[in-house]
C-alpha cells in the first residue's frame, strides 16, 4: 500500500470505503435538506419529510443517490488520501519527517487546501445530486406556470398535471449532459465560490474538532483510541463543521438549483441580497438542524470506517 516514506495510497482507499458508507447513512437527510433550503412549500423539517414521503414514498429520499454513491466515494477518497498526505507532506517540510505529529497550525494548513482541492472535483458532483433532488420542485413550477398562461384562457384543475411522472433528467449521465448543452463547462461549477466559502472553513471545523475530541476521548496518551471514540468524535465534528457551513451551503444550494432557463440569481452576492430581502436572515440557517442531525452519522460512520480500514490495511 505504500508507495513512499511521505506519500501512501492506503488512505485513499479507506476514504473512498468510508465515502461509500456515509453516502448510504446520509443520503435521505441530505434530500431533506437541499429541498428545505432551495425548493418551496416546506414549514419545517418534519412537514418536508412528510411530504416527500406522500408524494414520492420512501423511495424520494434517495432520489439521485446513485451519483453521490459512485462519486462521493471517489470525493471521500480524494478528500482523505490529500488531507493525511499534505499533514505528512508538511511534517516532512517542517519537522525533517514525514512522521512527525502535526501541530494545530499544520492540521489547519492541511485542512485549508482540502477544503480548496475538494471544490474541484466536489462542485459539479453536488450539482448533479441537487439538480436530481429538486425534479419535482422544478416540473412543480413549470406546469404551474403552464396552467396559469394558456392563452385560450382554459382554466387547468391542477389534479389533471400529471406531476410525479416528469422528469427533467432521466439520470446522472443526461443531466450532466444537459447542463453542457445548455450551460456549458462552467455551468458545471455553478455555485463553486459559494463551496468554497463554505469547504474551506468546513474543513477547519471538520477535521480539527474531530483530533481534539478523539485525543480527549483517549483512556491515555500512548493508547490508540477506541472505536466508540473514533464513532463519536467524528459525528461531533460533522455536526460541528455542518451547522457552521449551513449560511454558505443554503447559498451554494440555492445557486446550484438555479436552472438555466429560470436563472433567478445572478451570482453569490445576488443570491444574498436576494435571499435576504425576500425571506430575511433567518433563511441562511434553512436546513441547520437537518445538518446538525445528518452531520453526525455521516461523519461518525465517515471516519470509523476510515480508521478501521487504515488499522487492516497497515496490521495495527
Amino acid at each position: 500500500m505504500q508507495s513512499s516514506k511521505s506519500f501512501r495510497l492506503d488512505d485513499f482507499i479507506a476514504g473512498w470505503i468510508g465515502g461509500a458508507s456515509s453516502v448510504v447513512v446520509g443520503h435521505p437527510l441530505d434530500t431533506v435538506k437541499t429541498r428545505l433550503q432551495a425548493g418551496k412549500g416546506y414549514k419545517n423539517t418534519l412537514h418536508c419529510v412528510l411530504t416527500i414521503y406522500r408524494k414520492e414514498t420512501a423511495m424520494g429520499f434517495f432520489k439521485g443517490m446513485s451519483f453521490p454513491l459512485a462519486s462521493i466515494t471517489v470525493y471521500n477518497s480524494v478528500v482523505f488520501g490529500f488531507f493525511s498526505n499534505a499533514q505528512r507532506f508538511i511534517s516532512k517540510y517542517r519537522y525533517g519527517d514525514g512522521r512527525h505529529p502535526c501541530g494545530m497550525l499544520d492540521l489547519t494548513v492541511a485542512s485549508m487546501l482540502t477544503g480548496l482541492m475538494s471544490v474541484g472535483l466536489g462542485a459539479p458532483v453536488d450539482l448533479v445530486k441537487i439538480r436530481l433532488q429538486m425534479q419535482t420542485q422544478t416540473v412543480l413550477a413549470e406546469n404551474l406556470h403552464l396552467a396559469g398562461n394558456v392563452s385560450n384562457g382554459t382554466n387547468i384543475p391542477l389534479r389533471s398535471i400529471d406531476i410525479p411522472n416528469q422528469r427533467l433528467y432521466r439520470g446522472p449521465l443526461h443531466c450532466i449532459s444537459s447542463i453542457l448543452q445548455t450551460e456549458g463547462l462552467q455551468g458545471l461549477y455553478r455555485g463553486a465560490g459559494a463551496m468554497i466559502l463554505r469547504d474551506v472553513p468546513g474543513y477547519i471545523l471538520y477535521f480539527i474538532p474531530y483530533a481534539i475530541f478523539r485525543d480527549l476521548l483517549k483512556s491515555d496518551e500512548t493508547s490508540n483510541p477506541h472505536p466508540c471514540s473514533i464513532w463519536l468524535a467524528g459525528g461531533l465534528a460533522g455536526s460541528i463543521s455542518w451547522v457552521t457551513a449551513t449560511p454558505a451551503d443554503v447559498v451554494k444550494s440555492r445557486m446550484q438549483a438555479d436552472a438555466h432557463l429560470q436563472r433567478k440569481y445572478k451570482g453569490i452576492l445576488h443570491c444574498i441580497i436576494h435571499s435576504y430581502k425576500t425571506e430575511g436572515a433567518q433563511v441562511f440557517f434553512r436546513g441547520a438542524s437537518v445538518n446538525a442531525i445528518r452531520g453526525f452519522p455521516m461523519s461518525a460512520t465517515m471516519f470509523l470506517t476510515y480508521e478501521l480500514c487504515l488499522k487492516f490495511f497497515r496490521g495495527i
